[in-house]
């Protein structure tokens, strides 16, 4: 089913190697390593794991279409009266991510099968089973989704999640699938509590889906201006001079040990200083100067040029772990 986009087998040695185009089999292999129990299930394996897909040239954009890619990739493998529960608690996973990221203009599609379409896999009879689950446990949590044929796996319905940008561009992220077809093709079993072997349910999940792909359309949602939490670099300290370079130095160590990430720009006229630091969209710019060692304070400038009065740095770092701690989108508490 990938065929048209997996890489050609490598001969190694004499031995053949492939490059995965996914992680599913690997993960039912381990489950099939051994026996299971009911009493094992769920059973939730998890990996972010590397896959490879031979995309067309013309179709590579940025980090958003690649060749490579990284998928937060989970497999449940449940019984029948697990389902809609674990089910549920994914797309509650998948909701924490967008809302801890502040991406809160999306929408939900249940993906199902075209009966018109030879591509999938299974008796038509389970994937109605499947596609009915997910739109049950979608009115039991109350969430809104539409739904479209054609849009399934090859292997079971989904529900996905579809992210809208600052352009208004809309992008599949979050994804969670209901698969009967690969556990009866894999012929995986458990041993059920009447002591006969029963076919586990799997549910595919990846809050993220491609972390390049993610990344990517993060970038572009924030225009680079990330939260203070999320900033690469949250802090920029800006000597006035290099008469406070070592009282600059011991400010940096203060606050990496409490735990942000700084940066201190040593090289050039205070006002390039600042101009480079703007720059790289830093959230906190901090002007340090004699004056402020002498007071124990610093000048606060924020990356769209406001400045805040200078304050203790002890209220500063407690200012800071506070947005840090509630994940907010501001860059002062509210």
């Amino acid at each position: 089913y990938y065929s048209d986009s997996q890489y050609d087998p490598i001969d190694v040695d004499g031995e053949m190697f492939m490059l995965k185009p996914m992680n599913c089999p690997h993960h039912i292999q381990i489950y099939k390593s051994e026996m299971r129990s009911y009493r094992d299930l769920p059973l939730r394996l998890m990996e972010f794991g590397t896959v490879y897909r031979y995309e067309q040239s013309g179709e590579l954009t940025g980090l958003t279409r690649v060749r490579g890619f990284t998928v937060d990739d989970a497999h449940l493998f449940v019984t029948p009266d697990q389902l809609l529960e674990e089910f549920i608690g994914v797309v509650k996973l998948i909701q924490y991510v967008f809302k801890s990221l502040g991406m809160t203009d999306f929408r939900a599609r249940v993906g199902m099968r075209d009966p018109a379409s030879d591509k999938y896999i299974g008796d038509p009879a389970i994937w109605e089973v499947a596609t009915n689950a997910i739109i049950e446990a979608c009115d039991r949590m109350g969430l809104d989704y539409f739904k479209e044929e054609g849009e399934a796996a090859f292997y079971g319905p989904k529900l996905d999640f579809i992210f809208r940008d600052v352009l208004k561009r809309e992008w599949q992220l979050g994804t969670v699938q209901v698969d009967y077809s690969l556990p009866a093709r894999f012929e995986m079993e458990y041993v059920g509590a009447d002591n006969a072997k029963h076919q586990p349910i799997m549910i595919h999940r990846a809050p993220f889906g491609s972390l390049e792909r993610f990344i990517g359309i993060l970038i572009e949602h924030f225009n680079g201006e990330f939260p203070l939490w999320l900033a690469p670099v949250q802090v920029a300290i800006l000597p006035v001079s290099n008469k406070v370079e070592a009282e600059s130095q011991a400010l940096a160590e203060r606050l990496k040990n409490e735990g942000f990430r700084v940066e201190i720009f040593e090289r050039g006229q205070l006002g390039k200083k600042i101009v480079e630091a703007r720059g790289q969209k830093i959230p906190y710019l901090l002007v340090y100067g004699p004056r402020d060692v002498e007071n124990g304070t610093v000048s606060v400038r924020l990356r769209d040029d406001t400045e805040l009065p200078a304050m203790p740095i002890e209220q500063f770092i407690n200012m800071d772990r506070q947005v840090v701690d509630e994940k907010g989108m501001e860059w002062v508490p509210a």
